[in-house]
């Protein structure tokens, strides 16, 4: 006999304590001769921080993209530097983190709420949320502590602590912090974690009809469970070893068949470009339709790169390096590559194949297999095994997040419980429907935000001081290089 009784009811109980994230935050009547014209408080603070800190930098998105490739490659690394992993393991293990099933479901979330106009909005929420990640990442560096056990630990609850302390903002500093690793815990166990799992699963027993009951459901989550549980266990250095070797294979087969796609679909690529852009701006519905539009941009954007939620600053922390803005010119590339790059090709892959206005097509995963299946009849197989290994990378990246944050406060002594709860949230998430695993998730990685920017644009300053110092060393040719290792 299956469990199912069982599940329904947790499915049930978990669906309605849930709510929608954009349903439990502030919103603004932006229109009061509208009910219908709301913009969430959440996506406001990420459009405002991002849009600050680029021109607070000064176009570092733009003007630092070369010298972030130069230092991925190695060319400015020297001996000796503090860390415990390279700058391309921490990239890697940052992106496997963020380039997850929010790139392959989350893409197809948004254009099916939308419509094709989203991928415009996450493509310019991606640019300026370069800015929030450089910004970030280099706090994150700057005030990185070494742990009793010899480990490296940092990320906002160590920067809205101790940076804000600096700035005579100790009180301010020591709520915010708390709060961010509070959040950041439920990101782990929720997007991170469970939603990973879930949508994992939706793909592969869509093409193994034996694992589309409730035992399988089990056991596929016992299987991934087990899997990540053989990675944590080695912390941030095996994080990034496993990362580094994942994240360009399973990038590069995906961006691979999607490029394919455009090529054979060469013809319809220009108007799938003009209606993306034209879409983007639609007044179909009014203002509403608008803002609509540009809301499921920025919040997809906001789920599948995280910047402004201070969650990368984490994995970039114990980087080697002893130039904090170094590690913030690295961290740059994370959304380009995950937003720019393989969302927008998601993205138009399923506008081109016309997937996206096909009632038949499904949605989230369901969506993006559909629409590569029209090309390659074998794609949704080969989905499956993507879409895990997706899942898998995102999931021990936010593990080590999650634990960084719980460690910091319940104490080191109790990283093993934290553990054990990732894995037992790992196995439910296979277990529930998307709609409560997807909402919790952006609820709590959203709400990362809120005391996150607060704190990097109380430190700005501090920020724009290093990144002016280190501009001033760099043109005057006063770093060291090496040839690229």
């Amino acid at each position: 006999m299956e469990p199912t009784g069982l599940i329904e009811q947790l499915d049930s109980f978990f669906s309605r304590w849930v709510v929608d994230p954009l349903d439990a935050v502030i919103f603004f009547d932006i229109a009061p001769w509208s009910d219908d014209v709301t913009l969430p408080l959440v996506v406001v603070w990420l459009i405002l921080g991002a849009t600050f800190f680029t021109l607070r930098f000064q176009f570092v998105n733009f003007r630092g993209f070369r010298h972030a490739i130069d230092c991925v490659r190695g060319i400015y690394t020297g001996p000796g530097e503090t860390g415990e992993i390279s700058h391309f393991q921490a990239l890697s293990a940052a992106l496997s983190a963020t380039v997850g099933l929010g790139n392959i479901a989350g893409v197809a979330f948004a254009v099916a709420i939308g419509g094709p106009g989203a991928v415009f909005w996450m493509v310019f929420a991606g640019f300026l949320g370069m800015s929030s990640k450089f910004a970030e990442c280099t706090l994150g560096q700057k005030y990185k502590v070494v742990r009793a056990d010899g480990h490296v630990s940092g990320g906002p609850m160590h920067y809205l602590r101790d940076g804000l302390r600096e700035l005579g903002l100790p009180q301010l500093g020591g709520f915010l912090a708390p709060l961010f690793a509070f959040m950041c815990i439920g990101g782990a166990f929720g997007g991170g974690n469970m939603y990973q799992s879930n949508q994992a699963y939706s793909q592969v027993a869509s093409v193994v009809p034996l694992l589309d009951n409730s035992w399988g459901a089990i056991a596929f989550g016992l299987g991934l469970a087990s899997a990540v549980g053989l990675v944590i266990v080695g912390g941030i250095k095996r994080i990034g070893e496993v990362a580094a070797a994942l994240v360009p294979f399973m990038c590069g087969i995906y961006v691979v068949c999607g490029l394919t796609i455009l090529a054979l679909h060469a013809a319809d690529v220009p108007m799938g470009l003009g209606t993306i852009v034209t879409s983007a701006f639609t007044w179909d519905a009014g203002l509403g339709g608008f803002v609509g539009v540009l809301i499921q941009g920025f919040r997809r954007a906001a789920f599948s790169n995280e910047a402004g939620c201070g969650s990368a600053s984490i994995a970039h922390s114990a980087a080697r390096t002893d130039e904090p803005v170094r590690e913030g010119m690295v961290a740059l590339l994370e959304p380009f590559v995950d937003t720019i790059i393989v969302c927008t090709m998601t993205g138009l892959v399923i506008v081109v194949t016309g997937t996206w206005n096909d009632p038949n097509a499904g949605t989230g995963i369901q969506m993006t297999s559909t629409a590569f299946a029209t090309v390659f009849t074998w794609f949704p197989t080969l989905l499956s095994a993507i879409a895990t290994l997706f899942a898998f990378s995102t999931m021990i990246s936010w593990s080590y997040y999650g634990e960084q944050c719980w460690a910091s406060l319940f104490g080191l002594g109790s990283v093993r419980i934290y553990q054990a709860l990732f894995l037992l949230f790992a196995w439910a998430g296979a277990l529930f429907q998307a709609t409560a695993v997807v909402n919790f998730g952006d609820m709590m990685i959203l709400g990362m935000a809120f005391p996150n920017l607060v704190g990097v644009a109380l430190l700005s300053g501090t920020v724009k001081s290093e990144l002016d110092s280190y501009w001033r060393r760099l043109e005057a040719g006063e770093l060291p290089r090496r040839d690229a290792a």
